[in-house]
């Protein structure tokens, strides 16, 4: 009784299960968003995070770089100072301005200076790492070296001189930091933990100086780099940078797995809708198939079971033909006849039609013939092929007609 019951309460049992089914994928895809969602803040924040350090330490490499700007113009003011103090010191007076410009000029224990006429001639040397009387003149590499500031002009006893000057070590070591520090923020900045895509660009925003995280190769046209360049310039604001008194920008976007996390749920859920798709066709598929074998099998047995009440009729006929009932015998062959053929129909439902080579003309005729006395008739049948035509071809002579009288009905 409870196998009935179920089979009553089918459609009940269906929805039930259904519903069952969108509960458990709606809890599995709130718990799966949750996680997500906890992991894209957590990428989002260490893109802030790393936003921000960017930013101090932009501030930091700018700072640095006025201030280096600054020691070059102090070193500047010092070699004017030195070359007034060298002139003043060949026309002072007094032993106490002697001494006074005598104590700048020795003060100056940092500056590399040349002082030489008009010819280049080196009169005096101080702070540099050769031997003046090796080398009576500047020229050629040491000039090249000693000429990346303007020389300081000094009217010297009626004379013109000339005060060549350079960084100084102390200077050239904090540049050569400086540099090194400038070199370690493109490095930190391009390649970082947190995996976001940077790209570093000049003033204009045009030209690339150095990117990481981001695929990009010489085969990328400017189109290409344009696009990019927009988009992340629409995502993120630019970070501005001054290095060595030019403009930089720092551009940036959210990294891949955060991009990947914002499409994961509708991936999920198009996984899920697939697999349902997929999963309804086959069990309905399986279910259509099941059901035309268990039709199949009931015609076959249908079939089978016209053969006894056959054989009745046809052991009747032949005693209505002994009696001289032959009109009806014969009318009575013919419904035997095509009970045999509906039997014949239905045994081949379900199995792979046997093909014989037959007339198709004479098979059309013979179909037309039997439908016509057994519609009204006012219906008729026109046949554009003469029945004398013979035209063989392979058929199953039950199914073809079968198919004629369901395209005629």
């Amino acid at each position: 009784m409870s196998i009935f019951d179920f089979y009553n309460k089918k459609h009940r049992w269906k929805w039930l299960l259904f519903f069952t089914f969108v509960a458990i994928v709606s809890g599995s895809v709130w718990y799966t968003n949750t996680i997500v969602s906890k992991i894209a803040r957590e990428e989002k924040k260490n893109i802030t995070l790393w936003a921000d350090a960017i930013h101090r330490k932009a501030e930091l490499v700018n700072y640095t770089e006025k201030f280096f700007i600054r020691i070059q113009e102090e070193e500047r003011k010092r070699v004017e100072i030195l070359a007034l103090a060298t002139k003043r010191f060949v026309e002072a007076e007094s032993n106490e301005e002697l001494t006074f410009y005598s104590t700048l000029i020795q003060n100056n224990t940092t500056i590399p200076v040349i002082q030489t006429n008009k010819k280049r001639e080196i009169i005096g040397t101080r702070n540099v790492d050769f031997d003046a009387d090796t080398v009576p003149v500047l020229q050629g590499k040491l000039l090249q070296e000693f000429s990346v500031y303007d020389p300081v002009k000094v009217d010297f006893l009626g004379d013109v001189n000339y005060l060549y000057y350079k960084e100084s070590k102390l200077y050239s070591e904090l540049r050569k930091y400086l540099d090194e520090l400038v070199m370690d923020f493109f490095s930190e900045t391009v390649i970082n933990s947190a995996s976001v895509p940077v790209i570093i660009t000049d003033s204009l925003m045009q030209h690339i100086i150095a990117h990481g995280n981001i695929p990009l190769n010489e085969s990328n046209d400017s189109a290409y780099m344009q696009k990019l360049l927009n988009d992340m310039r629409t995502q993120r604001n630019p970070i501005e940078l001054e290095l060595e008194q030019s403009k930089n920008y720092i551009l940036y976007k959210d990294s891949l797995i955060l991009t990947q996390l914002q499409f994961f749920p509708v991936i999920q859920l198009t996984i899920i809708a697939l697999f349902i798709l997929i999963s309804y066709l086959i069990f309905s598929t399986s279910r259509r198939s099941e059901q035309n074998q268990v039709w199949a099998g009931m015609a076959k047995e249908t079939a089978h079971q016209l053969g006894t009440p056959l054989s009745s009729i046809m052991a009747w006929s032949e005693l209505l033909r002994i009696k001289g009932e032959t009109e009806v015998a014969t009318e009575l062959d013919k419904d035997i006849l095509r009970l045999e053929t509906i039997a014949q129909r239905f045994s081949k439902i379900g199995s792979e039609p046997t093909l014989q080579e037959e007339n198709i003309i004479a098979t059309i005729y013979e179909a037309i013939d039997y439908l016509r006395e057994r519609t009204p008739s006012r219906v008729t049948y026109h046949i554009n092929i003469p029945e004398n035509q013979h035209i063989i071809v392979p058929l199953n002579k039950p199914l073809f007609e079968w198919v004629i009288e369901n395209l005629c009905k």
